[in-house]
């Protein structure tokens, strides 16, 4: 489901943007390492800053990245226009990705999820996608909202999310292999139980 206005402006804000930078991916570097020459994908990019992080912090060769907003998908391209050939950015959602990219079996050697998949209604749906797409030993990075932070009144007040279905932590580590997405040990959640990162690989 799409964001609503003010998840919008958190999201899309210079703060989350340094935090990104700062926090989120140095840590999904170190428990996965970065992707050298990779073929990634990122699914719910939104403004597109998370994109260009895969590329310079990660090193990945080239990213199609995947928006359910329409609007969102057009602040990307225009962020990401200097990457020319190296991006790709469609409109679609994260549990169809053959609707929305094309995206082929075994197409890609890492997906990045920097906080979308409780966004999806379908979720489920969007981990077998991502299992799909990976190739073997490919990397799945995720950073991850669990059913405890949605559940938290500041979250039910302010923000939209799928109010069914809704995972903890363990449940979605184990719907990862469950779809032959193996975590490493090293995965972990922070500020209490409330989110989740880590980096699983495709048996």
């Amino acid at each position: 489901m799409l964001m609503n206005q003010m998840e919008t402006f958190l999201v899309t804000s210079p703060a989350n943007r340094i935090f990104q930078r700062c926090v989120e991916a140095p840590m999904l570097r170190r428990l996965g390492g970065r992707t050298p020459g990779a073929r990634a994908l990122e699914i719910g990019c939104g403004s597109g800053y998370g994109t260009k992080l895969i590329i310079d912090q990660f090193g990945a060769a080239t990213v199609d990245a995947v928006d359910l907003d329409p609007a969102m998908v057009t602040r990307a391209r225009h962020r990401l226009r200097r990457y020319n050939d190296q991006v790709r950015v469609e409109q679609g959602s994260a549990d169809d990705l053959q609707a929305a990219l094309g995206a082929a079996d075994a197409s890609y050697d890492a997906v990045f999820d920097f906080g979308i998949i409780h966004h999806v209604i379908n979720w489920r749906d969007a981990v077998a996608e991502v299992s799909r797409v990976l190739r073997p030993r490919g990397r799945f990075y995720y950073l991850e909202v669990s059913a405890a932070a949605l559940a938290r009144p500041s979250y039910r007040r302010l923000l939209d999310h799928p109010t069914k279905d809704r995972f903890t932590a363990g449940q979605f580590l184990a719907e990862l292999t469950a779809h032959g997405l193996e975590p490493a040990d090293s995965w972990r959640t922070y500020i209490g139980s409330d989110y989740l990162a880590g980096v699983a690989q495709r048996s």
